[in-house]
C-alpha cells in the first residue's frame, strides 16, 4: 500500500508541475495581450505609463523602458494591469491628492484627464485586444491546418433518448436547429449542449425531403476525452463516421478570418447563453471553474498537442475579455459603466460613490474567485483515487 501511495503521489506531482508549466503558458499570453491592448492605446493617446505588469504582488524581476515604464513579473500570476500616470493603484483608481497638484504638462499625459472618449477607448481596448488574439489564433489555425467537416447525419440512436422521442431515424441529416443553419456535427452538439429542457424545431432532410422534428434535450453527464465530467444537452445521436461523411476542408486567408470571427463569436454566444440559463434556473453554476481548472485543462491540452493548446489559449482568451467586459466596478466594464453615466450626466460620479462602486466590485469578484475554486476543488476531489 505504501508503494501504491508514493506512485500515485508521483504521478500526481507531474501532473501538476506539467499543469503549472502548461497554465502558466496560457495564462501569460492572455494577460499580456490584454494589458498590451490597454498600454498601445494609452501611448496613441499620449497617455504616460507607470508600469506593465504581468501578475501581482512583490516583483520578481523587470526593467524600465525609454519612457520610463516598467515593465515586470511579479509573484502572483493570477491577472496583470497597468498603472497610468494619476493611478493610485493598479484598478486605475484616481489618485485625487496628486491630481489636485498636477501642473498642466502633467495633466496632458494623465489618464484621469483625458476626454470621456481616450478615456473609454483605452479601457475597452483590453478586452478588445482579447478578441482579436482568438480571431487570429483560430484563423491561423483553420489555415494552416485546415477544418474537418462531418457531416450531421445520424447514424444510430440510443435507446429511450430524446432523439428517439422526437421522431429522429438513422440517416436524417439535420439542416437547421431553430432557424439555425447546421453544416456540422459539432454545429449541432453546440446548440443542443446548452438546450437541455428547451425545446428545439429541428429541420432534417430525410430521402430528399425535409421534415420537421421537435425534441427537448435531456440534461446528462457527460466524460470527456480527459475523463472531465460536464452536465449538458443530449439528444442521444450518434453520428456517422464513414469515409464519405467526413471531409477535410482547406481554407484561405479571407475565409480564414470569417472562421476566426465565427468561432470566437461562437464562444462568445455560449458563454452569455450559459449565464443567461444559471440567472434563469436553468442551469447550475457548478459548471463555473477558476484558476484551478484552467491549470488542469492546460494541462491535458497541453499533452495532446501545442496546436490544440494555442487554440485553448484562444478560449480563455475570449473568456477573459467577455469577463472583463462585465457591468462590475473594478474590471474594465464597470469602468465603461462609470463612463457611461458620466456621458449621460455630463460629469463623473462623486468620489464617495466610485469608492462605494468599486469596494462593491472587489466583494463580487472575491466572492466569484472562491465560489470558482470551490468548485474547482470538488472536482480535484471527484478524480482522486479511491481505495
Amino acid at each position: 500500500m505504501g508503494f501504491d501511495i508514493l506512485a500515485i503521489a508521483g504521478s500526481w506531482g507531474f501532473s501538476i508541475l506539467y499543469a503549472l508549466i502548461a497554465f502558466l503558458f496560457v495564462l501569460t499570453i492572455v494577460v499580456f495581450i490584454h494589458e498590451l491592448g490597454h498600454f498601445l492605446v494609452a501611448r496613441w493617446y499620449g497617455v504616460r505609463v507607470l508600469v506593465f505588469s504581468i501578475g501581482f504582488g512583490p516583483e520578481l524581476f523587470g526593467f524600465n523602458d525609454r519612457y520610463g515604464t516598467r515593465w515586470k513579473v511579479s509573484a502572483i500570476p493570477l491577472g496583470g494591469y497597468v498603472k497610468f500616470f494619476g493611478d493610485e493603484n493598479a484598478a486605475s483608481v484616481p489618485d485625487q491628492a496628486a491630481i489636485s497638484v498636477m501642473t498642466e504638462a502633467e495633466r496632458k499625459i494623465s489618464f484621469a484627464h483625458q476626454k470621456l472618449g481616450p478615456r473609454a477607448a483605452i479601457v475597452a481596448a483590453g478586452p478588445f485586444a482579447n478578441f482579436l488574439l482568438a480571431i487570429v489564433i483560430f484563423a491561423a489555425a483553420a489555415m494552416i491546418f485546415g477544418r474537418q467537416i462531418t457531416l450531421p447525419r445520424v447514424d444510430a440512436l440510443q435507446p429511450n433518448s430524446a432523439a428517439a422521442a422526437a421522431g429522429f431515424q438513422p440517416g436524417d441529416v439535420v439542416q437547421s436547429i431553430n432557424g439555425r443553419s447546421i453544416r456540422s456535427f459539432s454545429d449541432m452538439q453546440r446548440i443542443v449542449s446548452l438546450s437541455a429542457g428547451e425545446t428545439l424545431l429541428i429541420i432534417v432532410e430525410r430521402g430528399g425531403v425535409q421534415v420537421s422534428l421537435k425534441a427537448i434535450p435531456a440534461l446528462q453527464e457527460v466524460k470527456d476525452n480527459f475523463g472531465n465530467t460536464h452536465r449538458m444537452g443530449v439528444l442521444g445521436i450518434t453520428r456517422s463516421l464513414a469515409a464519405d461523411e467526413v471531409r477535410f476542408e482547406r481554407v484561405g486567408l479571407l475565409p480564414a478570418i470569417g472562421v476566426g470571427f465565427t468561432e470566437t463569436w461562437t464562444i462568445i454566444d455560449q458563454t452569455m447563453t450559459y449565464i443567461w440559463r444559471i440567472f434563469a434556473g436553468r442551469a447550475s453554476a457548478e459548471q463555473l471553474g477558476g484558476p484551478i481548472m484552467i491549470a488542469q485543462m492546460s494541462g491535458q491540452v497541453a499533452s495532446v498537442s501545442f496546436v490544440l493548446l494555442l487554440q485553448f489559449v484562444a478560449m480563455i482568451s475570449v473568456s477573459i475579455g467577455l469577463l472583463n467586459l462585465f457591468p462590475v466596478p473594478l474590471l474594465d466594464g464597470g469602468h465603461l459603466l462609470f463612463y457611461s453615466i458620466e456621458a449621460i450626466r455630463g460629469r463623473p460620479l462623486s468620489e464617495r460613490a466610485q469608492e462605494y462602486g468599486f469596494r462593491i466590485g472587489m466583494a463580487l469578484v472575491l466572492m466569484l474567485m472562491v465560489f470558482a475554486t470551490y468548485n474547482d476543488i470538488g472536482r480535484l476531489a471527484s478524480l482522486w483515487p479511491r481505495s
